[in-house]
């Protein structure tokens, strides 16, 4: 009779399956539970959302005598038609102007800044650079909207996109700095050193070789800053006076001030202002997250 002797001293390999089983339906148990939780939070997300639209097809009349959730029976585009009415074009004309008029400057000054940091950092005025970029992001707007009002009454550019398209650009350039910085680093060294001696200049391996790679990052600055500045509604409060600088946030409050108790016609506005921003995110999601990802997992 031959005994079987454990050399190793190790445990056989039968003891560890019922651990890993074990361990196995406990993390799919948590995925359950997981994804339960998520499908919660998408219907609490999907029920303003679903009575809006809904809201935005009924009548003024319909509206106080029907159910507030039951699909309107009589659909109607008379709300969308009194909105266009009163000057939406213009004010989503507006928006698009200061975003893409802040976007634009903002990812491509970030992206030079992150590139310099990044290939910079033995320098020391660059890693001052960057701390104050950091600094930045600890500002809030709210905490500086004074000095930008009067900053910008010193330019005469009050009363002007202008006057948001540039603060606009300077609270948008921290955050994109970060995130930019993170997802360069995440480049090897060995290709900046190829490039290098392949006799490009750093402008070159800039736009040729860091732009391309980076592209995921700059996908998720340039949704992020667009949803912000789109949704931004205190700078142009403070900055603007005349209705036909009014961007889309700032309109939707004289819409409810303008149709007051016309409940179905804000709805319908509301409705408007948002596709292009959930079009935008739908697009870009994934970009979006991964590019927020990039280099926080070392």
């Amino acid at each position: 009779m031959t005994t079987t002797v454990n050399v190793s001293g190790t445990a056989p390999a039968h003891h560890e399956q019922p651990r890993r089983n074990r361990r196995g339906s406990k993390l799919l148990r948590y995925n359950w539970i997981g994804g339960g939780l998520g499908w919660v939070w998408l219907f609490i997300v999907m029920v303003p959302i679903y009575w809006i639209v809904i809201t935005s097809f009924k009548t003024q009349a319909n509206y106080f005598i029907t159910n507030t959730f039951a699909p309107p029976k009589d659909p109607t585009f008379d709300n969308y038609k009194l909105v266009f009415e009163n000057d939406i074009v213009r004010y989503f004309t507006n928006s698009v102007i200061v975003t893409v008029g802040a976007v634009v400057p903002a990812v491509l000054i970030s992206f030079m800044a992150a590139y310099a940091v990044v290939r910079g950092s033995h320098n020391r005025w660059l890693r001052l650079t960057n701390t104050m970029f950091l600094a930045g992001l600890a500002i809030p707007l709210q905490a500086v909207i004074i000095p930008v009002y009067l900053i910008i009454i010193r330019l005469k550019l009050y009363d002007s996109l202008l006057a948001i398209v540039l603060p606009s650009i300077a609270f948008a350039i921290p955050l994109s700095v970060l995130v930019l910085t993170n997802f360069i680093r995440d480049v090897p060294k060995e290709l900046f050193e190829s490039m290098r001696m392949d006799g490009a200049s750093e402008w070159g391996t800039l736009w040729r070789l860091a732009f391309p790679l980076t592209r995921p990052a700059l996908v998720t600055v340039v949704i992020y800053n667009a949803l912000g500045i789109w949704n931004g509604f205190l700078l142009p409060l403070v900055l603007t006076q005349s209705p036909d600088q009014r961007t889309i946030p700032y309109a939707l409050v004289s819409f409810q001030g303008q149709f007051g108790i016309n409940t179905p016609a804000i709805a319908a506005s509301v409705t408007l202002t948002t596709i292009p921003i959930v079009l935008l995110y739908a697009i870009g999601r994934r970009q979006l997250l991964s590019g927020l990802t990039a280099g926080f997992g070392k």
